[in-house]
């Protein structure tokens, strides 16, 4: 049996992101599909005393319609010291900060010399993934031939990476089409993100949908007692 999930790649996600990751053998990064304004792609959310606060990427996509995920090129490499400003001083009283800054700190500065977007993102989370043991294999969709549209794509990845299962975010619902999985001889499964526990957050009140780094800051290695998979 071989698991897998595919998702385009997200700037510093939330827990849920990791989660999927680590339910699965093999994670891959769906970066050839069109890059999408006003997403999850080069932006997250963090918390601060005057509520969620995006840290955006800036990118460069101007005339640039159709451009892929792994063509899209950062603007400039100031967003590195501005996100890391912005994390400092939201931060700084949270228990593990002083604990995890110099880590986190060695990350950004290595996605400062990065030119692509997708890079940036893959850089963030192999390296989390490390923090949090989760030992699933990364890869690019690039890796693989694929054809058709949607479900088929989909379909044509699962059997290019060998996969018997295929683990899919519950927003895909919407377009997938289940009974073409199983009509392939492979078993489709939606992840639940629901009944994730609290913990203890900067600046009430309490909020799941922020970037992972807000758990990493308040909770330190303890961070994997409160995922589903990552224990």
């Amino acid at each position: 049996m071989k698991k897998i999930a595919i998702l385009q790649s997200n700037y510093i996600p939330w827990k849920g992101y990791f989660d999927i990751i680590a339910s699965v053998d093999e994670f891959i990064l769906y970066d050839d599909m069109q890059y999408t304004k006003r997403d999850w792609r080069n932006r997250n959310k963090i918390k601060t005393p005057q509520g969620l606060q995006w840290l955006t990427i800036p990118v460069d996509v101007k005339g640039k319609f159709d451009q892929r995920i792994c063509d899209t090129k950062v603007e400039s490499n100031n967003w590195v010291s501005d996100h890391w400003k912005s994390l400092e001083h939201n931060y700084s009283k949270a228990k593990y900060y002083k604990e995890n800054r110099d880590f986190l700190f060695g990350i950004y500065k290595q996605a400062e010399s990065e030119v692509f977007l997708s890079k940036i993102n893959h850089l963030f989370l192999l390296e989390v993934s490390k923090y949090l043991g989760i030992k699933s294999k990364i890869t690019w969709s690039m890796d693989y031939l694929a054809t058709g549209s949607k479900t088929e794509r989909l379909i044509s990845l699962c059997k290019s990476a060998g996969a018997s299962h295929y683990l899919s975010g519950p927003s895909a619902k919407d377009y997938i089409k289940e009974d073409e999985f199983s009509g392939e001889g492979i078993q489709l499964e939606w992840m639940d993100y629901s009944g994730y526990p609290e913990y203890e957050q900067l600046y009430p009140p309490f909020e799941h949908g922020v970037s992972i780094l807000d758990m990493i800051f308040n909770l330190g290695s303890e961070a994997r007692r409160y995922f589903k998979v990552v224990k």
